[in-house]
C-alpha cells in the first residue's frame, strides 16, 4: 500500500488523502468519473471556481449536486485508521451530517406557504443554510420556488415587516439568482424596487449594503422604461449610501446605480435634489483611487447635463477646483470627463464670479497644459474651445504661468 505523510509527519494511506489539497478527507464523495474527493474541496472546485471538469481526469462534469455520492466505505476506513492512531494525537473524524438537498429546501418553503406566521422562522433557516456553504447557495439559487418566496417577502413592504424583509434581501443577495428571474421581477413589479427603498431607509447598515448591491444587479437588467421612472426617494437613499460610507462595495454599487440611471433628465434632477453633487465632490476630494475618481466624474458629468446640477457644482466651494485637479492625474477617461464637466460650466453657467474662480484655482492653466500633453484629440479640442470661449478674460492673465500662456489658443 502506498503511504504518504500528512502535516503531522505520520504516514497515512494515500487513498485517505484529498487529491486536491493532500489533507485527510473528512467527507469523501465520489464523482461521475469514479474519483473520490473531500466534499468541501470538490464543491469549491465546482461552484466557487466554476470548473466543469474533473481535476484529475479532466473529463467533463455535471454541476448537479446529487451526483456527489458519499463514499461511506472510505469514510469508515479513515475513521478506523484515526482510532488506531489515537495514541499519536490523531482525532477521530466525526461522521458528517447529511448535506442539505432539494427535498429539505422544499419542506421549508412548504411550511412557509402553509403557515405564513412562520415566515420569519423559515427565513432564519434559509439564511443558516445559505451561509453554510457555496454548495447550499447554489442549491437554493436553482429553486424557482425559493426565489418566488423571497421576492414575495421583499414585496410585502412596510417598515413593520422590516426584519423579515432584511433576511429575504440578504438571502437573495447571497444566492445570486438567475438573471432571467431577476429581470422578470424588476420589470414586472414596481413593488420590488419600492420595498428595497424601504430597506435602504430603515434597515441596518449590513442590510442596506446588501440591498444596494442587489438593486445594482436588478437595475442592470431593467428595461429603459423602468429606469426612467426611478422614484426620488430611492435616488436620495442611493446618495445616502455613498455619504454614509457603509462599505467599499456598497458605495461602488451606489455609484454604478447613479451612472446607470442618470442619463435620463428627470433622474438627474432627482439625484441633484437628493444631494448627489455635494456627495460626489466630497468623494473626489477624499478618495483618490482611480476607479472611484472615474466613476465619480462620470456621474458628475451626467448631473452637469442639467441646470440644477451645474448650479450645485459651482455653489460648492471646492466643486470646480476638484474637477480641475483630476485632469491629467487619474486616467485619460477621467481627464476627458473632467474637461466635459468644465465645458458644461463654461457654456451654460459661466457667471463673472465663476469665470474668475476658474482662473484663480488653476483651471485655465490646467486647460493650457492639456493642449501640450498627449491627450485624446477630443479632449484637446474641448479644452481649446473652453479657452477660446472666455479668452477676453483669461488670455492675458498673470495667473497663468508664462510657459503655459504660450499655449493659449488664438481666437
Amino acid at each position: 500500500m502506498k503511504m504518504e505523510e500528512n502535516n503531522s509527519g505520520i504516514e497515512v494511506p494515500s487513498y485517505f488523502l484529498c487529491p486536491i489539497s493532500l489533507q485527510l478527507m473528512r467527507d469523501p464523495v465520489t464523482i461521475s468519473t469514479g474519483i473520490t474527493y473531500d466534499r468541501p474541496n470538490i464543491e469549491k472546485w465546482l461552484f466557487s471556481c466554476n470548473k466543469t471538469t474533473c481535476p484529475i481526469t479532466k473529463q467533463p462534469l455535471s454541476s448537479d449536486l446529487e451526483l456527489l455520492t458519499p463514499n461511506h466505505t472510505l469514510r469508515r476506513l479513515i475513521q478506523a485508521w484515526c482510532t488506531l492512531n489515537a495514541s499519536h494525537g490523531i482525532e477521530r473524524i466525526p461522521t458528517p451530517k447529511s448535506p442539505i438537498d432539494k427535498t429539505h429546501i422544499a419542506g421549508i418553503l412548504k411550511q412557509a406557504q402553509n403557515f405564513p406566521n412562520f415566515n420569519h422562522k423559515c427565513l432564519l433557516e434559509l439564511k443558516a443554510i445559505v451561509l453554510e456553504s457555496e454548495r447550499n447557495r447554489n442549491l437554493l439559487a436553482q429553486s424557482v420556488e425559493a426565489f418566488d418566496f423571497l421576492a414575495l417577502v421583499i414585496k410585502s413592504g412596510g417598515s413593520n415587516n422590516i426584519g423579515s424583509i432584511e433576511l429575504a434581501v440578504e438571502i437573495l443577495f447571497h444566492i445570486r439568482s438567475s438573471q432571467t428571474h431577476l429581470k422578470n421581477l424588476v420589470n414586472s413589479d414596481a413593488n420590488f424596487i419600492n420595498s428595497l427603498t424601504v430597506v435602504l431607509q430603515h434597515g441596518n447598515c449590513q442590510c442596506r449594503a446588501h440591498a444596494v448591491m442587489l438593486l445594482k444587479s436588478s437595475l442592470e437588467l431593467a428595461d429603459p422604461i423602468r429606469l426612467m421612472s426611478i422614484e426620488r426617494e430611492l435616488l436620495s437613499e442611493i446618495v445616502r449610501v455613498i455619504h454614509d460610507h457603509i462599505s467599499h462595495q456598497a458605495s461602488k454599487s451606489a455609484l454604478k446605480i447613479l451612472a446607470e440611471v442618470c442619463p435620463w433628465g428627470r433622474n438627474r434632477v432627482k439625484a441633484v435634489e437628493g444631494g448627489a453633487v455635494q456627495v460626489l465632490v466630497e468623494l473626489l476630494l477624499n478618495l483618490p483611487e482611480r476607479r472611484w475618481s472615474e466613476l465619480g466624474l462620470v456621474v458628475l458629468d451626467q448631473l452637469c447635463g442639467c441646470a440644477e446640477g451645474r448650479e450645485k457644482l459651482v455653489e460648492h466651494g471646492a466643486g470646480v477646483a476638484v474637477v480641475s485637479k483630476k485632469i491629467l492625474r487619474v486616467s485619460a477617461m477621467a481627464s476627458d470627463r473632467a474637461v466635459r464637466i468644465l465645458s458644461s460650466i463654461c457654456r451654460f453657467s459661466a457667471s463673472v464670479k465663476v469665470v474668475q474662480e476658474m482662473l484663480e484655482v488653476g483651471v485655465v492653466a490646467k486647460l493650457c497644459l492639456v493642449l501640450q500633453m498627449d491627450c485624446s484629440l477630443k479632449t484637446r479640442e474641448k479644452a481649446r474651445d473652453i479657452l477660446k470661449l472666455h479668452s477676453r478674460v483669461w488670455s492675458n492673465s498673470l495667473c497663468i504661468p508664462p510657459h503655459l500662456l504660450s499655449a493659449y489658443p488664438s481666437s
